[in-house]
């Protein structure tokens, strides 16, 4: 009899851990096996309607599909990124088609829904599924069932298949662009701060945006530092433009941001050695260095195994203005002169400072808004004297007089490359419109 023998609490307790660990084991060794690929049919030509929406509806629409990546950091696996209700989520099978003996594998998910709702009943999700030992998919099909035809199934082009060389060292992902946007001139500041600071490429997940917004989002794509991504989520779903669920019906908060965060990421894996998650009128200041590129390598040198780095958030009010930099040209155009605004709130007494990230996207497997919920290796905090974000926005605090608020210009330091790279945009953009 397994555990007999002289009987003591300790040997019960030693007996009870060894079933216990046994138990576990086979459990989890059983939830593997039911998750390995298995061939269902032979000598099938791989088809299907190719999926060419950002987000697309699976059958039923309780579950919907961004895209699925490659993801071999722990085992060979393509991770869905995916929207689904919390409490209404049906078993779902990955449908790999392998050529050329035309094999198609089904296997099954494991669904890993984000722990960052905010109350709202759909979120953000990980469809993960094994992939097949001897083959690499290059499309896969999302289906409530182990059987079908996959000839009526929608088909996923499966990315980062291949690694790359990075082709750029700092991707900005901005998340969502909705509300009919229109604040143009800030914009177009944010974009050249970007420039200046060191980054190639922009991705901005667009719901919907002003006319004049459209023709400087056309010169930033033509020049090839912005990256749209069509983000109709209120096609699919109630939408709400608040971060917290306020029991009024809606399905999934501040236009799906969550979501498309960690689509940004995995999208950039691989062409991208930092990701920066922040919004478009966030910019993060550098205080001891001249651009990003010198800020991560100093901190990467003081931070070994880190791979997420948290900036704290600083409000620069809108409604408080300098005085200064009133350019005539500029007057015109819709939206914030970020250059007036150098007055910063002070912080606010047992309340902590939101933060924003520059990441190692290789590091990251989920994120929130203001930090990453699974990541492998360590987060850190960079101090406020290494750099800030300059947030300029509607006031937090505003009973504040003029003389509570910190000035702080470090801003400035990039004012002439700015005026003149904004100038240069607008005289390509919206002055020439207007002339």
């Amino acid at each position: 009899m397994l555990c007999a023998g002289k009987k003591s609490y300790f040997t019960a307790a030693v007996c009870f851990i060894t079933v216990t660990s046994m138990l576990a084991v086979s459990y989890l060794q059983l939830q593997r096996l039911s998750h390995q690929p298995k061939v269902i049919q032979e000598g099938r030509r791989c088809r299907g309607k190719i999926a060419n929406s950002t987000i697309t509806a699976l059958k039923g629409n309780k579950t919907f599909i961004i895209s699925p990546y490659f993801d071999d950091r722990e085992s060979k696996v393509t991770r869905l990124i995916g929207i689904v209700h919390h409490e209404d989520v049906e078993q779902l099978y990955c449908w790999f088609c392998c050529q050329p003996n035309g094999k198609i594998y089904v296997s099954k998910a494991k669904i890993d829904v984000h722990s960052d709702r905010f109350g709202f009943p759909y979120g953000a999700a990980d469809i993960v599924c094994l992939e097949p030992e001897n083959c690499d998919p290059t499309h896969v099909s999302v289906h409530q069932s182990l059987h079908g035809n996959t000839d009526q199934l929608p088909r996923f082009e499966i990315k980062n298949r291949k690694a790359e060389t990075f082709s750029v060292d700092f991707t900005v992902c901005i998340s969502t662009m909705f509300g009919n946007y229109n604040n143009v001139l800030q914009f177009i500041q944010s974009m050249e701060m970007y420039k200046i600071l060191g980054v190639q490429k922009v991705v901005i997940y667009k719901n919907n945006c002003s006319h004049l917004m459209e023709k400087v989002l056309k010169f930033y794509v033509e020049e090839g530092t912005v990256e749209v991504i069509p983000w109709p989520i209120n096609s699919h779903l109630r939408v709400s433009s608040e971060w917290h669920f306020m029991q009024d019906g809606t399905h999934i908060g501040y236009y799906g941001q969550i979501t498309a965060l960690n689509d940004c990421i995995y999208r950039n894996m691989e062409r991208s050695k930092f990701v920066v998650l922040n919004d478009a009128d966030e910019i993060i200041l550098p205080l001891k260095h001249p651009d990003w590129k010198a800020m991560m390598n100093s901190l990467q040198e003081q931070n070994p195994g880190t791979g997420v780095f948290l900036f704290e958030n600083h409000i620069f009010p809108e409604t408080v203005s300098s005085g200064m930099f009133n350019i005539s040209s500029w007057n015109n155009v819709p939206g914030i002169n970020i250059l007036q605004h150098v007055y910063r709130e002070p912080d606010r007494k047992d309340v902590i400072n939101p933060t924003k990230m520059i990441v190692d996207p290789r590091k990251v497997i989920q994120t929130s808004v203001h930090s990453v919920l699974r990541a492998y290796g360590k987060s850190a905090n960079v101090p406020m004297d290494v750099a800030l974000i300059y947030h300029c926005r509607k006031a937090l605090q505003r009973d504040l007089p003029r003389e509570s608020l910190i000035r702080d210009t470090t801003l400035w330091r990039y004012n002439s490359s700015l005026i003149k790279n904004v100038n240069k945009v607008l005289s390509q953009t919206i002055l020439r419109a207007q002339n």
